[in-house]
């Protein structure tokens, strides 16, 4: 047997009464966090009938109920679907349908992004799903959504222990959606043992040792907070000290009260550490040093001035890596053995290999540019019913990544280009693609193409170029406030510019290169 949620298992025998995860004023041990997942496995298996193999998502932030949930899933032998929560409604249901899910744990919301409401819209339209639960913000309250089972419910009248299913080592653990340049988000099908190797690996590179602290900011649902910190941390003994949203006041704030080793981001959220207005005056950044023992950055290169700014003024070393939600993620890093060289990802993990190749897939020689490709044990099994796109991404054994880098002597790799025109907004991937297919269904949307350019704290903001339709004319204004209604936060676009025609090639095809250099 090989399961994912052994980690958690494991850590509950051998550090009962370490804390596991704190959150504001709770502080949960490692007892009492496996007890928990064990109460939602016989939950799913005995009251849902949730079989080995089923699918079952999971949109929540980084709350206590994410690891009780995720765990729970994998203890049942099920498969964790984790959603992004700022998906809408329309979103959800697309992602319930595509992964075949049979359940879904939504958490509450706000009121100003309402997770569980939007779950249960989406719910109620998959007829192929069949379990919505909601998490509530107040767990001793009344239900928060009128006809919509509780966690609580689902718990009730469980015992705290469980025997975790058998497990293949091939078997799916979780679907992982990551957007493809087709514009349609697919599910990258990792398996236990895809996942729990790049724990391995990550738990060695960053000397993870029990009863270290953990500032987890970077969201669960995404692959580098779900195994470079909560399934690294869970397997090395550490407490992961839980914050849902990135604010910098609250971020240094808890770097201090809770004596924070490791900290792991995205450059925006090294941007806003630098930047926290009257930091200075608020915390005690002596005491922030002496704990702070090592940085992870990931999503999106780090710039160089902000990498020295942040080391000069915490004394830490920031280390920087490189993957994807197709290689569970991790594929290189930088590592605490080796010199580190700034700019660089770092080199490729215990495991993986990695090459520079040409277009026609030649290996090509060192400093040369091309596209990067790896193989190795934390690969995917694939995207999930898509053999096709899956044929496309792994030949011959390597995946190609898409990403354009050089690789030097000494194997340091750096990412001169991205995949076409992905856009990295704030670390979050956005495919220009599915933003246009969305604004081509508003009637005022004739022609459609979308960029990034430049912004000081997100890296990049999204930007689109409209034609409009003559019949129905519209506004920036508009356009902004219908995409706002229409897709997750991260991904509407910002800026919007009406023009009368677009850049095209001899072929037909939108010249988004001369959009960028405007």
């Amino acid at each position: 047997m090989l399961n994912l949620s052994t980690i958690l298992e494991t850590s509950a025998r051998n550090y009962p009464h370490q804390e596991a995860v704190v959150f504001r004023d709770r502080r949960i041990t490692y007892e009492e966090l496996n007890a928990a997942a064990n109460i939602v496995a016989n939950g799913l298996t005995e009251t849902a009938g949730i079989k080995p193999g089923d699918k079952v998502a999971l949109s929540c932030p980084n709350l206590p109920y994410f690891p009780i949930v995720y765990y729970g899933i994998l203890k049942a032998g099920a498969v964790v679907v984790p959603l992004n929560v700022l998906l809408k409604e329309r979103e959800i249901a697309y992602h319930l349908r595509d992964s075949d899910a049979k359940a879904v744990f939504a958490f509450e919301g706000t009121a100003e992004l309402p997770i569980g409401e939007s779950a249960w819209k989406a719910f109620n339209q998959v007829d192929s799903c069949e379990h919505y639960w909601v998490m509530p913000a107040n767990p001793e309250g009344p239900p928060p959504i009128e006809g919509a089972p509780t966690i609580k419910d689902l718990m009730e009248e469980h015992m705290p222990w469980f025997q975790t299913v058998d497990t293949d080592p091939n078997d799916t653990a979780v679907i992982l959606y990551t957007s493809g340049t087709t514009g349609q988000p697919k599910g990258a099908e990792l398996s236990h043992t895809n996942i729990l190797t790049n724990v391995f690996v990550m738990r060695d590179l960053v000397k993870a040792a029990p009863g270290d602290k953990q500032l987890v900011v970077l969201p669960l649902f995404h692959s580098f907070g779900q195994t470079v910190q909560m399934n690294t941390g869970f397997m090395a003994g550490n407490t992961l000290v839980l914050l849902p949203r990135f604010e910098a006041d609250e971020a240094l704030a808890l770097l201090e009260k809770e004596e924070i080793n490791f900290f792991a981001g995205v450059p925006t959220m090294y941007w806003g550490l630098l930047n926290c207005k009257g930091a200075e005056e608020k915390y005690d950044f002596e005491k922030i040093k002496k704990n702070l023992r090592i940085c992870g950055s990931g999503g999106a290169s780090l710039p160089l001035e902000d990498l020295r700014k942040f080391e000069e003024k915490f004394e830490v070393t920031i280390l920087e890596g490189y993957g994807l939600s197709e290689t569970s993620p991790v594929v290189t890093f930088n590592s605490l053995e080796r010199p580190r060289k700034p700019g660089s990802i770092g080199t490729a993990v215990w495991g993986v290999d990695i090459n520079i190749v040409a277009e026609d897939g030649c290996p090509l020689a060192a400093e040369e540019v091309g596209e990067l490709v790896m193989r190795g044990p934390n690969l995917m099994k694939g995207y999930y019913n898509r053999p096709e796109e899956t044929a496309k991404a792994i030949r011959d054994g390597w995946f190609h990544t898409g990403d354009i880098a050089r690789m030097d002597e000494e194997g340091y790799v750096y990412i001169v280009d991205r995949v076409k025109d992905m856009i990295i907004r704030g670390g979050f991937n956005v495919y220009p693609r599915e933003i246009e297919e969305v604004l081509l269904t508003h009637p005022g949307v004739s022609m459609a193409a979308v960029v990034g350019v430049p912004h000081e704290s997100h890296g990049e903001e999204i930007k689109a170029y409209i034609v409009p339709d003559p019949k129905h004319p519209t506004t920036p204004e508009e356009i902004i406030a219908w995409s706002k209604e229409n897709m997750a936060s991260y991904k509407y676009p910002r800026f919007v510019e009406i023009c009368q025609d677009l850049p095209m090639s001899a072929t037909g095809k939108i010249l988004k290169r001369e959009l960028r250099d405007q």
